[in-house]
């Protein structure tokens, strides 16, 4: 292929006929095809068309569109970007052309509206939504639309968009994503909407660093917000009597789960949680928690509750931290809770020595069928 100079030097006045262009753009040759986006670049360069000229440069520029190769629509959506008078058919067809060739137009476009970026959020690539996103001033319509969808990568593009409209209730929403999606946290922390309510919102799951930046921001009180976690603790662990949820009850399993949600968000899920919880005979409690905090599933851990061996439940303890010294002791109370299980057949693999987190998460999961493989392999 020839390459032809993308800048050329025309004046105003050697802009080409719309005549001549319209012949060219009809004309499939390779020279034809080069001239052309000379011809176009030297009119982009020109005074802005309007009024009779403007229907006859839609058709010659929708024609290139869409028989150009890649470079020729590159060149063209850099060129329109920015231009009030560019036919808006064309504008539409460069938004969802490949995101090399439509980002300009996605981040800059005027004649690009609401139904329009809606339209790429719905129609086009993953690439595309991010770009829609991080478009300057987009709408309350269009940021509502992106949480709509709720897209990790595309919600921290809008997090991270200082000009977007978003509504009290559209931040509020991000701000609830940022519990599940990590990333979230640092642009809203900085975001210039966020309120007070939300910062302490935020604030219970975000990390020290970020802490401290809400802290600067907005007067955070940290005991009042350390206690409410702790409340929330000591109503599972001990709730008043009064209250008390029997253990059989149907709800008890989705509120524990709920309280290990909240904790391990907030970061306050450790391993000394886990011992409490089989110390206050909570053992539906340390199943959820300890498979929260090793990355397990539920069904893993009861497995390995309830197996002729304590192999497995061990691996999973020495993966979140649990100190060898005090498995025996763990693992007396367990069995306590649990019908004597594990059982106690094998050789007691805490002996043999200290294990990584992550071999022993390993080790666990190939013990319980989460992973394929020898388990020698993993240890």
């Amino acid at each position: 292929m020839v390459l032809v100079q993308l800048v050329p030097q025309h004046r105003v006045e050697d802009a080409p006929r719309p005549s001549d262009l319209l012949a060219l753009a009809r004309n499939n040759s390779v020279d034809a095809r080069q001239r052309l986006l000379l011809g176009v670049v030297a009119l982009c360069d020109a005074r802005p068309p309007a009024g009779e000229l403007s229907p006859v440069l839609g058709e010659i520029f929708l024609t290139l569109a869409r028989q150009a190769e890649r470079d020729v629509r590159k060149v063209l959506s850099e060129r329109l970007a920015h231009a009030d008078w560019a036919p808006a058919a064309l504008v539409n067809v460069l938004a969802l052309d490949e995101i090399e060739i439509a980002r300009p137009i996605l981040a800059s476009s005027p004649l690009l509206g609401d139904d329009d970026l809606l339209r790429v959020l719905i129609e086009a690539s993953l690439e595309h939504q991010i770009a829609v996103a991080r478009r300057p001033g987009i709408s309350g319509r269009v940021a509502d639309a992106v949480i709509d969808r709720a897209e990790p990568a595309v919600l921290m593009a809008l997090a991270a968009n200082r000009t977007a409209e978003i509504s009290v209730g559209g931040l509020r929403r991000l701000v609830e994503h940022s519990r599940r999606i990590a990333a979230l946290r640092g642009p809203l922390t900085r975001h210039p909407l966020l309120t007070e309510a939300l910062a302490e919102q935020l604030y219970q799951w975000v990390g020290t660093a970020l802490r401290q930046s809400i802290a600067a921001r907005f007067t955070v009180d940290e005991k009042a917000l350390g206690a409410a976690v702790y409340d929330a603790v000591e109503g599972v662990l001990r709730p008043p009597k009064p209250e008390e949820v029997p253990l059989d009850h149907p709800d008890r399993d989705e509120m524990e789960r709920r309280l290990i949600d909240k904790l391990k968000s907030a970061g306050q899920l450790r391993a000394g949680f886990l011992i409490r919880a089989v110390r206050e005979k909570h053992l539906n409690l340390f199943a959820h928690g300890l498979a929260a905090l090793g990355g397990f599933g539920v069904a893993q851990v009861r497995q390995a509750l309830g197996a002729p061996t304590p192999e497995a439940i061990y691996y999973a303890c020495a993966a979140v931290g649990i100190d060898r010294a005090v498995f025996p002791t763990l693992l007396t109370e367990l069995r306590k809770l649990n019908g004597s299980l594990p059982g106690d057949r094998g050789d007691p693999v805490w002996q043999r020595g200290a294990l990584s987190s992550n071999s022993a998460a390993r080790a666990f999961r190939v013990l319980t069928g989460g992973e394929h493989g020898e388990l020698q392999a993993a240890v």
